[in-house]
Protein backbone atom coordinates (compact mmCIF):
# COMPACT_ATOMS: atom_id res chain seq x y z
CA UNK A 1 0.00 0.00 0.00
CA UNK A 2 1.24 3.50 -0.81
CA UNK A 3 -0.07 7.03 -0.37
CA UNK A 4 0.26 10.07 -2.63
CA UNK A 5 -1.25 13.21 -1.17
CA UNK A 6 -4.74 12.12 -0.19
CA UNK A 7 -4.76 9.15 -2.56
CA UNK A 8 -4.07 5.67 -1.17
CA UNK A 9 -3.01 2.95 -3.60
CA UNK A 10 -2.85 -0.79 -3.02
CA UNK A 11 -2.65 -3.96 -5.12
CA UNK A 12 -4.36 -7.26 -4.43
CA UNK A 13 -4.72 -10.37 -6.63
CA UNK A 14 -4.51 -8.56 -9.94
CA UNK A 15 -6.69 -5.65 -8.79
CA UNK A 16 -5.34 -2.14 -8.28
CA UNK A 17 -7.16 0.04 -5.77
CA UNK A 18 -7.14 3.84 -5.96
CA UNK A 19 -8.76 5.22 -2.80
CA UNK A 20 -9.73 8.86 -2.28
CA UNK A 21 -8.67 9.46 1.30
CA UNK A 22 -9.94 12.83 2.50
CA UNK A 23 -12.86 11.69 4.69
CA UNK A 24 -12.97 14.85 6.83
CA UNK A 25 -14.08 16.66 3.65
CA UNK A 26 -16.08 13.75 2.26
CA UNK A 27 -13.16 12.94 -0.05
CA UNK A 28 -13.29 16.30 -1.80
CA UNK A 29 -10.56 16.58 -4.43
CA UNK A 30 -7.60 18.95 -4.31
CA UNK A 31 -5.17 19.63 -7.14
CA UNK A 32 -2.60 17.15 -5.85
CA UNK A 33 -5.27 14.44 -5.77
CA UNK A 34 -6.17 15.08 -9.41
CA UNK A 35 -2.48 14.82 -10.31
CA UNK A 36 -2.17 11.61 -8.27
CA UNK A 37 -4.93 10.04 -10.37
CA UNK A 38 -2.85 10.67 -13.50
CA UNK A 39 0.37 9.37 -11.97
CA UNK A 40 -1.11 6.24 -10.40
CA UNK A 41 -3.08 5.24 -13.49
CA UNK A 42 0.10 5.53 -15.54
CA UNK A 43 1.80 3.16 -13.09
CA UNK A 44 -1.15 0.72 -13.13
CA UNK A 45 -1.15 0.71 -16.94
CA UNK A 46 2.51 -0.36 -17.02
CA UNK A 47 2.04 -3.00 -14.32
CA UNK A 48 1.16 -6.24 -16.15
CA UNK A 49 0.05 -7.82 -12.87
CA UNK A 50 -2.82 -5.30 -12.62
CA UNK A 51 -5.85 -6.31 -14.69
CA UNK A 52 -8.62 -4.25 -13.08
CA UNK A 53 -8.64 -0.93 -11.20
CA UNK A 54 -11.21 -0.08 -8.52
CA UNK A 55 -11.84 3.54 -7.49
CA UNK A 56 -13.37 4.12 -4.05
CA UNK A 57 -13.69 6.67 -1.26
CA UNK A 58 -12.50 6.27 2.33
CA UNK A 59 -14.79 6.66 5.33
CA UNK A 60 -17.98 5.10 3.99
CA UNK A 61 -19.83 8.42 3.66
CA UNK A 62 -18.74 9.50 0.19
CA UNK A 63 -17.08 8.40 -3.02
CA UNK A 64 -16.09 11.99 -3.84
CA UNK A 65 -18.14 15.02 -2.84
CA UNK A 66 -16.65 17.32 -5.47
CA UNK A 67 -13.82 19.84 -5.35
CA UNK A 68 -12.09 20.80 -2.10
CA UNK A 69 -13.21 24.43 -1.94
CA UNK A 70 -10.93 25.10 1.04
CA UNK A 71 -8.00 24.79 -1.38
CA UNK A 72 -9.30 27.28 -3.94
CA UNK A 73 -7.56 30.32 -2.45
CA UNK A 74 -4.20 28.69 -3.17
CA UNK A 75 -5.02 26.46 -6.14
CA UNK A 76 -7.20 28.93 -8.07
CA UNK A 77 -5.74 32.22 -6.90
CA UNK A 78 -5.23 33.75 -10.34
CA UNK A 79 -5.88 33.16 -14.02
CA UNK A 80 -2.70 31.11 -14.53
CA UNK A 81 -3.47 28.91 -11.52
CA UNK A 82 -7.06 28.39 -12.67
CA UNK A 83 -5.86 27.32 -16.13
CA UNK A 84 -3.39 24.86 -14.59
CA UNK A 85 -6.07 23.44 -12.28
CA UNK A 86 -8.56 22.99 -15.12
CA UNK A 87 -5.94 21.39 -17.36
CA UNK A 88 -4.98 18.91 -14.63
CA UNK A 89 -8.64 17.97 -14.02
CA UNK A 90 -9.15 17.46 -17.75
CA UNK A 91 -6.03 15.30 -18.03
CA UNK A 92 -7.14 13.19 -15.05
CA UNK A 93 -10.59 12.60 -16.51
CA UNK A 94 -9.06 11.67 -19.86
CA UNK A 95 -6.62 9.30 -18.11
CA UNK A 96 -9.59 7.48 -16.55
CA UNK A 97 -11.64 7.46 -19.74
CA UNK A 98 -8.72 6.25 -21.91
CA UNK A 99 -7.30 3.73 -19.43
CA UNK A 100 -7.03 0.46 -21.38
CA UNK A 101 -7.89 -1.91 -18.53
CA UNK A 102 -11.33 -2.29 -16.88
CA UNK A 103 -12.23 0.25 -14.21
CA UNK A 104 -14.89 0.05 -11.50
CA UNK A 105 -16.23 2.89 -9.37
CA UNK A 106 -17.27 1.49 -5.98
CA UNK A 107 -19.66 4.10 -4.63
CA UNK A 108 -20.71 4.63 -1.03
CA UNK A 109 -22.69 7.74 -0.11
CA UNK A 110 -22.18 11.02 -1.96
CA UNK A 111 -20.92 11.07 -5.53
CA UNK A 112 -21.11 14.71 -6.53
CA UNK A 113 -19.66 17.09 -9.11
CA UNK A 114 -16.15 16.06 -10.11
CA UNK A 115 -16.64 12.77 -8.30
CA UNK A 116 -19.58 11.97 -10.54
CA UNK A 117 -17.40 12.82 -13.55
CA UNK A 118 -14.81 10.31 -12.32
CA UNK A 119 -17.48 7.65 -11.85
CA UNK A 120 -18.81 8.25 -15.37
CA UNK A 121 -15.30 7.81 -16.75
CA UNK A 122 -15.14 4.32 -15.24
CA UNK A 123 -16.41 1.29 -17.13
CA UNK A 124 -18.68 0.06 -14.34
CA UNK A 125 -20.37 1.74 -11.39
CA UNK A 126 -21.34 -0.54 -8.50
CA UNK A 127 -23.17 1.34 -5.78
CA UNK A 128 -24.34 0.94 -2.23
CA UNK A 129 -28.02 1.52 -1.63
CA UNK A 130 -27.05 4.69 0.27
CA UNK A 131 -25.39 6.26 -2.80
CA UNK A 132 -26.45 9.79 -3.78
CA UNK A 133 -25.59 11.48 -7.07
CA UNK A 134 -25.70 15.15 -8.03
CA UNK A 135 -24.26 17.68 -10.46
CA UNK A 136 -24.90 21.08 -8.82
CA UNK A 137 -23.53 23.33 -11.61
CA UNK A 138 -26.88 25.12 -12.09
CA UNK A 139 -26.98 26.01 -8.37
CA UNK A 140 -23.52 27.57 -8.63
CA UNK A 141 -23.79 29.26 -12.01
CA UNK A 142 -20.98 27.11 -13.44
CA UNK A 143 -20.49 26.30 -17.10
CA UNK A 144 -19.94 22.63 -17.95
CA UNK A 145 -17.87 21.71 -21.00
CA UNK A 146 -18.57 19.44 -23.95
CA UNK A 147 -16.45 16.47 -22.85
CA UNK A 148 -18.00 16.41 -19.38
CA UNK A 149 -21.55 16.54 -20.69
CA UNK A 150 -20.77 13.94 -23.35
CA UNK A 151 -19.84 11.46 -20.59
CA UNK A 152 -23.36 11.88 -19.21
CA UNK A 153 -25.03 11.55 -22.62
CA UNK A 154 -23.00 8.46 -23.52
CA UNK A 155 -23.99 6.82 -20.22
CA UNK A 156 -27.57 7.88 -19.47
CA UNK A 157 -28.76 9.54 -22.69
CA UNK A 158 -29.74 13.14 -23.44
CA UNK A 159 -33.02 13.29 -21.53
CA UNK A 160 -31.66 12.12 -18.17
CA UNK A 161 -28.59 14.30 -18.72
CA UNK A 162 -30.82 17.34 -19.03
CA UNK A 163 -32.72 16.32 -15.90
CA UNK A 164 -29.46 16.03 -13.94
CA UNK A 165 -28.26 19.46 -15.03
CA UNK A 166 -31.60 21.30 -15.08
CA UNK A 167 -32.70 20.25 -11.58
CA UNK A 168 -29.25 20.05 -9.91
CA UNK A 169 -30.95 17.82 -7.32
CA UNK A 170 -29.73 14.62 -5.69
CA UNK A 171 -30.64 11.30 -7.28
CA UNK A 172 -30.73 8.16 -5.16
CA UNK A 173 -29.32 4.73 -5.99
CA UNK A 174 -32.66 3.38 -7.21
CA UNK A 175 -32.98 6.24 -9.71
CA UNK A 176 -29.35 5.78 -10.78
CA UNK A 177 -29.99 2.12 -11.54
CA UNK A 178 -33.15 2.91 -13.47
CA UNK A 179 -31.43 5.47 -15.73
CA UNK A 180 -28.38 3.28 -16.34
CA UNK A 181 -25.94 5.34 -14.27
CA UNK A 182 -25.43 2.40 -11.88
CA UNK A 183 -24.67 -1.10 -13.14
CA UNK A 184 -25.51 -2.70 -9.80
CA UNK A 185 -26.92 -1.55 -6.45
CA UNK A 186 -26.25 -3.66 -3.34
CA UNK A 187 -26.75 -3.17 0.41
CA UNK A 188 -24.07 -0.89 1.84
CA UNK A 189 -22.74 -3.59 4.17
CA UNK A 190 -22.15 -5.92 1.20
CA UNK A 191 -20.61 -3.44 -1.26
CA UNK A 192 -16.93 -4.13 -0.63
CA UNK A 193 -17.25 -7.92 -0.77
CA UNK A 194 -19.43 -7.69 -3.87
CA UNK A 195 -16.94 -5.49 -5.71
CA UNK A 196 -14.03 -7.66 -4.57
CA UNK A 197 -15.71 -10.74 -6.08
CA UNK A 198 -16.73 -8.86 -9.25
CA UNK A 199 -13.27 -7.40 -9.82
CA UNK A 200 -11.74 -10.81 -9.16
CA UNK A 201 -14.04 -12.38 -11.74
CA UNK A 202 -12.89 -9.87 -14.35
CA UNK A 203 -9.22 -10.23 -13.38
CA UNK A 204 -9.36 -13.98 -14.03
CA UNK A 205 -10.66 -13.56 -17.59
CA UNK A 206 -8.51 -13.13 -20.70
CA UNK A 207 -6.88 -9.66 -20.57
CA UNK A 208 -6.49 -9.30 -24.34
CA UNK A 209 -10.16 -10.09 -24.94
CA UNK A 210 -11.24 -7.57 -22.30
CA UNK A 211 -8.89 -4.79 -23.42
CA UNK A 212 -9.84 -5.34 -27.06
CA UNK A 213 -13.53 -5.21 -26.19
CA UNK A 214 -13.08 -2.01 -24.18
CA UNK A 215 -11.24 -0.35 -27.07
CA UNK A 216 -13.86 -1.38 -29.63
CA UNK A 217 -16.76 -0.22 -27.45
CA UNK A 218 -15.02 3.16 -27.17
CA UNK A 219 -14.71 3.36 -30.95
CA UNK A 220 -18.45 2.71 -31.40
CA UNK A 221 -19.15 5.90 -29.42
CA UNK A 222 -17.14 8.04 -31.85
CA UNK A 223 -18.37 9.55 -35.10
CA UNK A 224 -17.99 7.06 -37.95
CA UNK A 225 -15.27 9.15 -39.61
CA UNK A 226 -13.16 9.07 -36.41
CA UNK A 227 -13.28 5.32 -35.75
CA UNK A 228 -10.03 3.38 -35.98
CA UNK A 229 -11.33 0.16 -37.52
CA UNK A 230 -7.79 -1.00 -38.28
CA UNK A 231 -6.96 -1.05 -34.58
CA UNK A 232 -10.27 -2.78 -33.89
CA UNK A 233 -9.31 -5.59 -36.25
CA UNK A 234 -5.80 -5.73 -34.81
CA UNK A 235 -7.26 -6.13 -31.31
CA UNK A 236 -9.34 -9.10 -32.47
CA UNK A 237 -6.45 -10.67 -34.41
CA UNK A 238 -4.19 -10.30 -31.39
CA UNK A 239 -6.61 -12.42 -29.35
CA UNK A 240 -6.72 -15.25 -31.87
CA UNK A 241 -2.90 -15.28 -32.17
CA UNK A 242 -2.36 -15.30 -28.41
CA UNK A 243 -1.22 -18.05 -26.08
CA UNK A 244 -4.32 -17.21 -24.02
CA UNK A 245 -6.55 -18.36 -26.89
CA UNK A 246 -4.78 -21.72 -26.83
CA UNK A 247 -5.05 -21.86 -23.04
CA UNK A 248 -8.76 -21.08 -23.15
CA UNK A 249 -9.42 -23.91 -25.63
CA UNK A 250 -7.34 -26.40 -23.68
CA UNK A 251 -8.97 -25.49 -20.38
CA UNK A 252 -12.42 -25.92 -21.91
CA UNK A 253 -11.55 -29.38 -23.25
CA UNK A 254 -9.89 -30.38 -19.97
CA UNK A 255 -12.82 -29.07 -17.95
CA UNK A 256 -10.65 -26.81 -15.78
CA UNK A 257 -10.39 -23.10 -15.05
CA UNK A 258 -8.09 -21.31 -17.52
CA UNK A 259 -5.03 -19.43 -16.32
CA UNK A 260 -4.49 -16.44 -18.60
CA UNK A 261 -1.18 -14.61 -18.93
CA UNK A 262 -2.13 -11.73 -21.21
CA UNK A 263 0.10 -12.87 -24.07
Amino acid sequence: MSSTGKIVVRKENGVGHLIFDNPNRLNALSLDMWQAIIDNLAAFEKDKAIRVVVFSGAGGKAFVSGADISKFENERANEKAIAHYNETVDLANKAIENFPKPTIAMIHGYCVGGGLGIALGCDLRICADNARFALPAAKLGLGYGFSGIKRFVDTIGPSFTKEFFFTARQFDAREALMMGLANRVVPAAELESYVKNYAGMIAENAPLTIEGTKFIVGETLKDESERNLVRCKEAVDRCFKSADYQEGRRAFMEKRRPVFSGV
